[in-house]
């Protein structure tokens, strides 16, 4: 058994797990707890220990020896017992196990509900929505005094290296002593606070200067790093530095206001979290669009709320858009050679969860996954709704 652990996830990731078709395969979701709490009472532990007797529940149901189970699921029992591991957590943890590639977890930025499931597939749903309305965009970090460029997403996060490409600080486009001779000048010898320049004086205009000539070189090294051009840029800057900026940025998108406030006093978990607040609905346009598809089309043949119009359709690529509703499942066995789908009310030792394989199924072939709440969905109370190709 080949034991191949990894940390993170990537779309051929996803293709390379969805191929795999195995007896036996063991798919584990959970959330890992960051906070102190939870980790000192070893919760992701305890779930973790509970997931791994559901799957050998489900393996002697099926007929495996208490041996061969023991032997085959000790990779994630060992896991159990990794201090190290619980102690570096991220939001959730994705567990995959089978008999020929072995052993493989993913750690991921965002919690799952705890999930265990045994078939010849995995089950993928849950990791889905790394893949949608998760556009990227860019942040800027603003000031006279420190420059800071991150690539970010809705579950990503990270500063890109600007050295030598981009000055990090004023004095630096316009020398220390030059800085030091602007600050002589002004009254009472006090330094202003970046971006203030209200009222007349020569001071003030020569340091409204040096900023255009410091965000001039900035907005020179910006262009040569960002490499999605259509990327939303936002700024991270205090109020009356934005303008300024503006009018010198060659940037083809750059966000029409500010994150407003010193930059330099808050988090990266903060700055994350409130620039995607910012940009989240310019990203999910398309849902939008393709919700109204659905609803204008909802009588006709290019719609369905039905799994047994809806799953044979995926299977052969002819779904635009899936809508899965939160938190729900459908379960039952197809015959393809017959096109019969037989729905069940639970997982069964040979059923599959046809929710999973639908939306697996569409998003390889190029369609969208949206997962909705039960009362975003278009059809209310059905678990999936399809908008086919047309």
């Amino acid at each position: 058994m080949i034991n191949f652990l990894a940390h993170a996830f990537t779309k051929k990731t996803f293709e390379q797990l969805a191929a795999i078709r195995n007896e036996h395969c063991v798919s584990i979701y959970l959330p890992m707890y960051k906070k102190g709490k939870e980790q000192n009472e070893g919760l992701g532990q305890s779930n973790l220990k509970s997931c791994l007797k559901k799957v050998h529940a489900v393996l002697v149901e099926y007929g495996y020896h208490e041996t061969k189970i023991n032997s085959y699921l000790e990779p994630i029992r060992n896991l159990i017992f990794d201090l190290n591991f619980w102690r570096n957590p991220s939001e959730g943890l994705a567990i995959f196990l089978d008999k020929d590639l072995g052993f493989r977890y993913y750690k991921l930025p965002f919690p799952f509900d705890i999930k265990t499931y045994v078939a010849d597939h995995f089950y993928l749903i849950p990791l889905l929505p790394l893949f949608h309305n998760n556009g990227i965009y860019y942040l800027l970090e603003l000031s006279r005094d420190y420059v800071k460029l991150y690539k970010g997403s809705r579950n990503k996060f990270r500063e890109l290296q600007i050295n030598k490409i981009i000055p990090k600080q004023l004095e630096e486009v316009v020398g220390y002593d030059f800085e030091q001779k602007m600050l002589q000048n002004r009254t009472g010898h006090m330094m202003y606070p970046a971006g203030s320049f209200h009222g007349q004086g020569e001071g003030k205009e020569d340091q409204k200067k040096e900023l255009v000539s410091f965000f001039r070189q900035i907005n020179q090294g910006v262009t040569k790093i960002l490499s999605n051009k259509k990327a939303p840029l936002i700024l991270a800057c205090t109020d009356e530095l934005y303008p300024i900026y503006k009018k010198i940025n060659s940037h083809h998108n750059l966000w029409d206001t500010n994150l407003s406030g010193d930059p330099e006093f808050k988090g990266t978990n903060e700055l994350h979290k409130e620039s995607w607040g910012l940009v989240q609905y310019y990203f999910e346009t398309t849902k939008r669009v393709k919700l109204a598809n659905f609803i204008a089309k909802i009588h006709t043949s290019k719609t369905s709320y039905r799994p047994s119009e809806i799953f044979p359709a995926a299977v052969k690529g002819k779904i635009d858009t899936l809508f899965v509703q939160q938190k729900e499942d459908v379960f039952g066995t197809y015959n393809s050679a017959k096109g019969c789908l037989i729905l069940d009310s639970r997982k069964e030792m040979r059923n599959i969860s046809l929710l999973n394989m639908a939306a697996i199924y569409t998003f390889l072939q190029g369609g969208n996954v949206y997962f909705l709440e039960a009362e975003e969905m278009p059809v209310k109370n059905i678990p999936m709704n399809a908008l086919f190709r047309f």
